[in-house]
């Protein structure tokens, strides 16, 4: 039983599936340590479109039961949809550290698409920290069929790493080379 409820991580619902998502602006907020709930709490109540994924996340206590949590998958980052006047009303909650336009908007969203897919699927995703260059490729079969991503190498296993390109972080899932192919 978790902590704590799961609480949406998206406001509306289907914001990543709506077409003026496209259109309309995007910011990459940087929030104050512990507080991306907080602040996603205030922007559904003010009715503000955002996006901060949520994964479980599950550890044993000293007395051996297993805790479950719901914790940002991106540390101080939430996204926010929205013109400028949106942006000073988020940064106006004392909880934006800073605001950064998103210039490539329809990657963004097929990037968080992808993102919220996999969160989805229930599969355990890892955090990867800083992107290193590698060989883009597709899954060519599989519950990941279609998937786009970057091949790293960890500890004698290939992931397939599914990044957010504007914060230099992303999500890596394992894959056999036998379902990726490369994107010339």
């Amino acid at each position: 039983m978790p902590i704590l409820p799961h609480e949406p991580d998206c406001h509306p619902v289907d914001l990543l599936d709506q077409d003026e998502s496209l259109d309309l602006p995007w910011w990459l907020l940087y929030v104050r340590t512990r507080q991306e709930k907080r602040i996603m709490r205030l922007f559904r109540v003010s009715g503000i479109p955002h996006y901060a994924p949520l994964i479980e996340q599950r550890v044993r206590s000293p007395s051996g039961r297993f805790r479950t949590s719901f914790v940002p998958l991106f540390s101080t980052y939430v996204f926010l949809r929205g013109d400028n006047e949106t942006r000073y009303e988020a940064v106006c909650t004392g909880v934006v550290l800073k605001a950064d336009p998103i210039r490539d908007v329809p990657q963004l969203i097929k990037d968080l698409r992808q993102i919220r897919d996999l969160i989805e699927m229930g599969v355990p995703l890892t955090l990867e920290s800083r992107l290193k260059p590698g060989e883009r490729v597709r899954v060519r079969n599989g519950v990941f069929s279609g998937y786009e991503g970057t091949i790293i190498r960890r500890e004698n296993e290939r992931r397939l790493l599914v990044s957010v390109q504007f914060m230099e972080q992303g999500v890596s899932v394992k894959l056999e080379d036998c379902q990726l192919e490369a994107i010339s």
